[in-house]
């Protein structure tokens, strides 16, 4: 038994082995069809349009192949009438032109490198939508965002509608008079495979409740006091310390004591004021810790619209798009009116551009929440997602998809997207979810549109896939091909690896840092290069600092604290100098720093290794271990600042010496800033008092706030990073 999503047939069961089925149905180039069915087929006949071209009455096969007599027509829909042997019954199926989208020839004919969406003007909207094999598209116009189905009590069905009328290059458009800002909208597409089906504009830039009609808004009725005037921030990427959470994760803890109606919430995230108290000890919480800690970027997990019902709070990370463009409602204070969440995340990104802070957004363009039925299908079927040769959707990102960059309107759309989110936000960079499954091309020109908007623009991503794809390698985003990004950097998980052996790594095994037996040469090699600010490939080595994010953990996979308890290191103690001495190695490497957020206080969660969709008792951030472990963030706030003001972790090229002391366990480098030269120690528990001479230098940080004097037999002890300036 199986199911196909989105199919309206009701099947009845056949006396024979197999029911009849056309399983595929595609061109494999300009002149060639082929058609595989699951039983026997006696004859077929092609259709191009109304029109029969060609048949055959003696297949006698599962499967044949058909020959156009001239390339194919990209502008007219193609059928297959197949008769099966045994049955006689009679199927019909379109022709996927899948194979077909990514030539000069389709491109030629309709590719748009205009605008889309609801193109909004005080006196009228215009409306423009792409979809060359579509025969009809209704625009329908509503009052209301909510529709009954959701809220009877908010909602209304009410609508006018318009037919739209289809243009060059497959566009459909149509003008509507009047001020239409607040008014939703969605388009009623008919085509060969979708008959009348209602979706929200892939280009809607706003939307109502849970992204089912598209908002059109004048977007400088936005914009909280002073946005308009407010000025991306001037940093390098070089100098970024990256603070990546979830809006909720800040204010869902009891420790957080804000306003309760925004806990959850974007203006929970910048509320100020809040503490916590334990005793007699008394720490900062929400926002006010951000700015204390003394981070200059914070990367925020999905906040665009995704696939959930944003009137009941339940976690998830928000890997799981629904409207790109488009603000997601569960962390606005309204989620039935689709202004209200942009002002909000305008008013997060102005804060934390106020302190100084930069907004990274995570995207996630490489899979959608469900392929089958969405716009994107519903629009151009076959066009926007990846396929398998058998006609099934490629499975890349493991989450049941993913999307085809590589077709020129693909790549238009996620360019448009990033350049939407960047001018209309301010966003200061982006951070791309499995953007090996993104092509060269597309990643390059992502760069090179939002620099023009933001000379600062820093774009990095996860430079791996979840699965095998379709997509050529030599084509990919991926780290073997990390020499050949232009303008953007990856994720180092060499580096991550050799320190805790993190990632895909059993749970028991050790790094440099957590293992204090022995010392891997490899991981050492991993370290240096992540030092420099290059990521060690034994294929291709990335050699560009501005290429590379330094990082030990982030939401994925465990925190350090639970990473090193399960690797069996049991000692409290240990396991906290430990957490201290990974991202002090993190924080004194060349290239962008990353942490992930609660790290500065040892954050938990509870062992839980995929915390996606787990609730805020595993995810929110506990603010008494900060009350408890303030030692620990004071350090964090010195390493912090160090590598935000040290040039000499700054660098265009990889010139750090890095010196192995100690059998590899311990690493010692010299590094400037201005007329200031800093010598920088790290030592794990292999490591047990060597001895060296420290006289001349005077302390900037131990992590282990010893009180030995510095001299020429200083004893470095385990599990200790030094940051010494010469006199």
């Amino acid at each position: 038994v199986y199911f196909f999503g989105g199919d309206a047939g009701i099947y009845q069961n056949k006396d024979k082995t197999m029911a009849d089925d056309i399983e595929s149905a595609l061109f494999e180039n300009s002149t060639k069809i082929r058609v595989v069915c699951s039983n026997t087929v006696a004859s077929f006949e092609l259709y191009k349009g109304e029109t029969k071209i060609k048949e055959d009455l003696n297949v006698n096969n599962k499967s044949f192949s058909v020959y156009l007599d001239s390339d194919a027509d990209l502008k007219e829909s193609y059928v297959v009438k197949v008769t099966f042997k045994d049955s006689g019954e009679t199927l019909q199926k379109s022709i996927a032109l899948n194979n077909l989208y990514n030539t000069e020839s389709f491109n030629n004919e309709f590719y748009y490198d205009g605008e889309l969406g609801a193109i909004y003007t005080s006196n009228a909207t215009t409306f423009k939508v792409w979809s060359p094999v579509s025969s009809k598209i209704m625009l329908r116009l509503y009052d209301n965002g909510t529709p009954l189905s959701v809220s009877k009590e908010k909602g209304s069905d009410a609508y006018s509608e318009y037919e739209m009328t289809k243009g060059e290059k497959g566009v459909f458009s149509y003008k509507v008079d009047g001020d239409l800002h607040g008014k939703y909208y969605t388009y009623v597409v008919t085509n060969a495979q979708n008959n009348a089906i209602e979706i929200v504009d892939p280009y809607a830039k706003a939307a109502g409740v849970n992204g089912l009609r598209g908002l059109i808004v004048d977007f400088s009725r936005t914009n909280p006091e002073g946005f308009g005037e407010m000025g991306y921030l001037d940093y390098d990427r070089k100098e970024l310390v990256v603070w990546e959470t979830h809006v909720a994760d800040v204010t869902s803890n009891a420790t957080w004591t804000g306003t309760e109606a925004n806990r959850r919430k974007y203006l929970g995230l910048i509320e100020t004021g809040t503490t916590y108290t334990s005793g007699d000890v008394t720490v900062t919480t929400g926002f006010d810790h951000i700015k204390e800690l003394g981070v200059n970027a914070v990367q925020l997990l999905p906040v665009f619209d995704q696939a959930n019902d944003e009137t009941k709070y339940e976690f998830n990370w928000g890997y799981n798009p629904l409207n790109y463009n488009v603000v997601e409602g569960l962390y606005s204070s309204d989620p039935y009116d689709g202004l209200v969440r942009i002002t909000e995340l305008k008013k997060v990104i102005q804060a934390f551009n106020e302190a100084g802070i930069t907004t990274i957004m995570d995207v996630v363009y490489n899979h959608v929440n469900g392929a089958n039925g969405s716009n994107f299908d519903v629009l151009m079927p076959g066009y926007y997602y990846r396929y398998n040769s058998d006609g099934s959707l490629s499975n890349g990102s493991g989450c049941g998809n993913e999307v085809a960059s590589e077709n020129a309107m693909v790549s238009k759309f996620i360019v448009d997207s990033c350049k939407f989110w960047m001018e209309e936000y301010k966003f200061g960079g982006f951070r791309f979810d499995l953007m090996g499954l993104l092509d060269l091309d597309t990643m390059a020109k992502v760069v090179e549109e939002c620099e023009k908007i933001n000379p600062n623009a820093v774009i990095y991503g996860e430079p791996w896939q979840g699965g095998s794809s379709p997509l050529p390698q030599k084509n990919a985003a991926i780290q073997n091909n990390g020499n050949l990004y232009q303008g953007y950097g990856a994720f180092n998980d060499k580096m991550r690896d050799a320190m805790i052996k993190g990632g895909l790594n059993d749970k028991a095994a050790k790094g440099w840092i957590t293992n204090n037996e022995i010392v891997s040469v490899t991981d050492v090699v991993n370290i240096i290069s992540g030092i420099n600010g290059e990521t060690y490939n034994s294929n291709n080595s990335i050699s560009d600092p501005n290429k590379n994010v330094i990082y030990a953990t982030c939401h994925d996979n465990y925190t350090l604290y639970d990473r090193i308890k399960d690797a069996g290191i049991n000692n409290e103690d240990t396991v906290k100098k430990m957490a201290v001495l990974a991202n002090a190695l993190v924080l004194t490497s060349s290239g962008t720093s990353f942490l992930l957020a609660g790290e500065e206080m040892l954050r938990t969660k509870q062992g839980d290794s995929n915390s996606y969709k787990s609730d805020d008792s595993i995810n929110s951030l506990d603010y008494s271990l900060k009350a408890k472990n303030l030692d620990m963030f004071e350090t964090y706030k010195t390493l912090i600042n160090f590598k935000k003001t040290t040039l000499g972790l700054q660098l265009d090229e990889p010139n750090i010496e890095v010196e192995k002391l100690n059998n590899n366990s311990i690493l010692k480098y010299t590094v400037t800033s201005g007329n200031d030269e800093y010598l920088i120690i790290h030592a794990n528990g292999v490591n047990h008092g060597f001895t060296i001479d420290l006289s001349g230098y005077e302390l900037v940080l131990d992590t282990l706030n010893r009180s030995a004097e510095l001299g020429e037999g200083y004893s470095v002890t385990t599990y200790q990073s030094l940051i010494l300036k010469k006199k």
